[in-house]
């Protein structure tokens, strides 16, 4: 991430950090001197960088996420409204999927349901909380099934959900800014099974999508262009992509979590990447920025098809289409080319 840049990497360093925990663009330049377009490209580059690092670290499908719990945020921008999808593990609160749009629709859902998948161990029991919206039960369903092959032979394998997959709805009813009613239905399994996983992840005694909505907090707390009244609003989508991958990395690796610390789990500082087991110290905001990923994998170029002479001496064969007629014989005249002329008759009087 710091290869090419001019600037000390200390100076880099903290401003990423101040990025990291909130601090607007403005404040950033006004304070260091700098210009706003190298801020918001250093913004950019390390949120590129951060999405990279998350997905070499948690889109493994090395984790076995048991209750996952998953909500969108409005986000208004500037002459535009974008919507932010989230999604975490609830046993160690680690952020697993982040996705931005400019609609609130199924392909929101399937986008941010795939990036959950390609977290997931396959064909384990696993709970999925979400709210209302209608989008998200086919959405899980689509993500996470598994091919089947159920017939011997030729044939097409068929698409099986996962057997101990279970799909919580979460309805609120708010009036006056207040919670006045909360309807929670099972929309997909087994009750008997939802209760006993929300028990093994410690997510509470019901079901619920609080953790999620702390998690928004966070994210509206850390990413100044997700404040609800502000001078700073977002332009771009790619900025509120990139400073959604800044904040998520950096939450999961950087910061030890309050409740993770505390005594009743590990008792000392304890980031939620540490709790997943993906690592075993507390990160540092310059080691993140310098994480070194492993290159792209080698593809080979498309082999041309094209046929080679076995003999170089043999002659090239003619290129385009054959002509129809053979050539004329050389030794008549040449055809006159053009219209013929008129012929012009003269009569001579004696």
């Amino acid at each position: 991430m710091l290869e090419g840049l001019r600037k000390p990497t200390e100076l880099i360093v903290i401003v990423v950090t101040l990025l990291a925990y909130g601090c607007p663009v403005q404040a950033i330049v006004h304070a260091f001197w700098l210009d706003e377009r190298t801020v918001a490209a250093w913004r950019d580059r390390a949120g590129k960088h951060c999405k990279q690092v998350h997905e070499a670290l948690v889109q493994q499908g090395q984790l076995d996420l048991v209750h996952v719990q998953a909500d969108e945020i409005r986000v208004k921008g500037r002459k535009m409204i974008a919507w932010m999808g989230l999604a975490m593990m609830v046993s160690t609160r680690l952020w697993l999927a982040g996705v931005v749009s400019q609609t609130r629709d199924r392909h929101l859902a399937n986008r941010l349901l795939l990036q959950v998948r390609s977290c997931a161990q396959a064909v384990r029991a696993l709970l999925v909380a979400t709210d209302g919206w209608a989008a998200y039960p086919g959405s899980i369903k689509r993500a996470f099934r598994e091919k089947v092959k159920e017939t011997a032979g030729r044939g097409r394998s068929c698409l099986r959900i996962w057997k101990d997959l279970c799909i919580v709805t979460v309805i609120k009813r708010t009036e006056k800014h207040h919670v006045v009613e909360v309807t929670r239905a099972l929309t997909f399994g087994k009750e008997e099974q939802a209760n006993d996983l929300l028990n093994q992840s410690h997510g509470g005694s019901v079901w619920n999508t609080a953790l999620i909505e702390r998690i928004n907090g966070t994210f509206r707390e850390r990413l100044a262009v997700l404040t609800r009244k502000c001078r700073h609003a977002a332009r771009r989508l790619e900025a509120l992509e990139m400073g959604m991958y800044l904040i998520g990395c950096t939450y999961n690796l950087c910061f030890p979590h309050h409740e993770l610390s505390s005594a009743r789990h590990f008792g000392s500082p304890c980031t939620p990447a540490q709790a997943a087991g993906l690592t075993d110290h507390l990160w540092s905001i310059e080691e993140v920025l310098t994480y070194k990923l492993a290159p792209t994998p080698w593809v080979a170029p498309k082999r041309s098809y094209k046929k080679t002479r076995k003999n170089p001496n043999e002659p090239k064969r003619p290129r385009g289409r054959p002509r129809i007629h053979p050539l004329p014989d050389p030794t008549l005249p040449k055809r006159p080319r053009g219209r013929p002329r008129k012929a012009v008759l003269i009569s001579f009087t004696g």
